[in-house]
């Protein structure tokens, strides 16, 4: 149990001796802002107050009076117009970190309500390049998976790639003019000479009527299972893996592809059972559900586009099979789905309709995780000097590169067997925290030099805050990343210096911060959480000598180092990071 759960257990006992309120109130427990007015703080009188008609000092002190925390805190204080302020006594601090020591999990239980969580998240489109517009997409959603899983939740990381549809039949009849080899050979064309044919095929499409029929008739052939036509697709699928894949090996992502073709034989049921139970209507030839809430410019409701006055579908109904099939087949309990912000109404109107027809049991949380755009250092939409949209794989590749000039500059004597394998995770890990420090909300800024930066809150400075640690066990001859200290070592554990109770007060808020996570979906909790832990480590470093320190002190701020070196890797490894123990 972290100890943000435990004081919320305690406090809410106190209000049920107090009140007679529920055994699992709320006590609105927090973190303190501002350490000077303790370690955590209850809110709860301030509440309470106006539904008990007393004042809320008198609310929060028959609280003080009611709650049991004399083995884990000082006396609570009573603070301004009813704040609780709580400070955690140093032994029980010490032990805390006495017991993330003897366990894997940093003292962190495993849930006790597993789900069954589905992930849909990167979602590139077939016969185009992965761009820097898939990177948020992407990582986002690995770190979330990675936290859900940790927690013990059954994770289902599904990529919903973009593998169906009219580009298809434009694309297949552009090569058969253009380049007819690759439609019936594997290897014929680099990916890069797809997405050039694919621009191509788009503007034949667009300027020339009887490329646009044949197009159309296409896709009809391809819909339909026409062997030419299908093998064509194939190929092209296959080919755009192979290139998806080698960034997902550079990213150390893991998914299951399921596109959106794999949905097809499903789409039809979702008319169907539309029709049936009263909620679809016709509008100008097209089969429509009329949404609640949203309304057009004259203020009547919205129709959702179901199936088209040609007969097609559209995401929208590729989407509600998707819930269908992830509900009933998959038995999910909680569907994330991690796509940009543009798309929140859209999921918005797919989420109600789908809901509406009883599609979704009781209990299933279905939740778009929206997130913000990838900017230049001019504050524009990152994009080429060419106006083009970067490509993943080349954005990755530079950083990759400018890790490694900054390492071969700072270790001119460096083998290059540890110079590459080091600037890539330096690199990759640069881009990714980059990402997962912002708030997922908001656009952020994306610049190399403050992303591969030693100083700030950056991946660098605590990969090198974990790189400190090992070097302080090499000189101890101690190994502080495998070896774990005996028993006799922590003995009458005991912080007696400032900075010692501080890194350990923090230390112990690991639990606390990956539930947040989890529940929030902010990954930027976890990396701000980190941050902070290198700051505090940094500082203690400082302030407290650690191998020239007498015994059983020297052992003692070893356990620290140990400690922190196990948080550190644990949560960088849940951003999808590796640590290295050398830069």
């Amino acid at each position: 149990m972290s100890v943000l759960a435990l004081l919320r257990d305690r406090f809410a006992i106190a209000c049920h001796r107090a009140f007679g309120l529920p055994r699992n109130y709320d006590p609105a427990i927090a973190a303190a802002k501002d350490p000077k007015f303790g370690d955590y703080q209850c809110n709860a009188a301030l509440g309470l107050a106006k539904s008990l008609q007393r004042p809320p000092r008198t609310v929060a002190q028959n609280i003080i009076d009611h709650v049991d925390l004399g083995d884990c805190c000082d006396l609570p204080e009573l603070a301004g117009p009813g704040f609780i302020n709580v400070r955690l006594r140093g032994d029980f601090v010490a032990q805390q970190i006495q017991q993330m020591l003897r366990d894997d999990r940093l003292g962190l239980p495993m849930t006790q309500s597993p789900q069954r969580v589905i992930v849909d998240f990167s979602s590139p489109n077939i016969a185009k390049e992965m761009h820097v517009g898939h990177l948020r997409s992407t990582i986002i959603g690995d770190c979330l998976a990675r936290v859900l899983a940790y927690l013990g939740h059954d994770v289902l990381r599904l990529n919903h790639v973009g593998d169906w549809g009219t580009q298809f039949g434009m694309l297949i009849t552009y090569l058969r003019e253009a380049c007819p080899e690759a439609l019936v050979h594997s290897n014929a064309l680099e990916l890069g000479d797809l997405v050039a044919f694919y621009r191509a095929a788009k503007q034949r499409f667009d300027e020339d009527d009887t490329f646009r029929d044949t197009a159309r008739l296409a896709v009809v052939d391809l819909q339909t299972g026409e062997a030419i036509a299908r093998r064509a697709w194939t190929l092209l699928c296959e080919q755009s893996r192979r290139e998806f894949e080698k960034i997902y090996t550079l990213l150390d992502i893991s998914l299951i592809e399921r596109g959106e073709s794999f949905y097809n034989p499903y789409l039809s049921a979702v008319v169907d059972d539309l029709t049936a139970s009263g909620l679809l209507q016709q509008d100008g030839g097209a089969a429509c559900v009329f949404l609640e809430g949203f309304t057009n410019k004259d203020g009547n409701p919205l129709p959702l586009i179901i199936q088209k006055s040609d007969g097609g579908y559209n995401y929208a109904t590729t989407d509600l099979a998707a819930i269908r099939y992830r509900t009933t087949q998959d038995r999910a309990d909680r569907i994330l789905y991690v796509t940009d912000m543009g798309q929140s109404g859209h999921f918005a109107q797919v989420f109600q309709v789908a809901r509406r027809a009883g599609w979704v049991p009781e209990g299933v949380e279905l939740t778009h995780v929206p997130f913000g755009l990838v900017l230049g250092e001019d504050g524009k939409k990152f994009k080429t000097r060419s106006g083009d949209t970067v490509p993943l794989k080349v954005l990755l590749d530079e950083a990759i590169a400018r890790a490694e000039k900054d390492l071969r500059d700072r270790n001119p004597e460096a083998a290059t067997d540890f110079i590459h394998p080091t600037a890539q995770v330096i690199g990759i890990a640069a881009v990714k925290y980059a990402d997962l420090s912002q708030n997922r909300t908001s656009n952020y800024l994306f610049s190399y030099d403050k992303m591969l930066s030693l100083q700030g809150n950056t991946a660098p400075y605590l990969l090198y805050a974990y790189v400190r640690i090992c070097g302080i066990g090499r000189k101890g001859g101690i190994d502080l990343e495998t070896q774990t200290l005996q028993p006799d070592q922590l003995q009458y554990f005991s912080l007696r210096e400032p900075a010692e109770l501080v890194l350990a007060k923090h230390l112990i808020q690991w639990g606390e911060t990956i539930e947040a996570v989890a529940i929030e979906l902010l990954p930027n909790r976890l990396c701000q959480y980190l941050f902070e832990l290198s700051q505090k480590f940094n500082q203690f470093f400082e302030q407290c000598p650690v191998l020239q320190a007498e015994e059983p002190g020297r052992s003692h701020r070893l356990a620290l180092c140990q400690a922190t070196a196990r948080t550190l890797k644990l949560g960088l490894g849940l951003l999808g990071i590796p640590t290295v123990a050398k830069m």
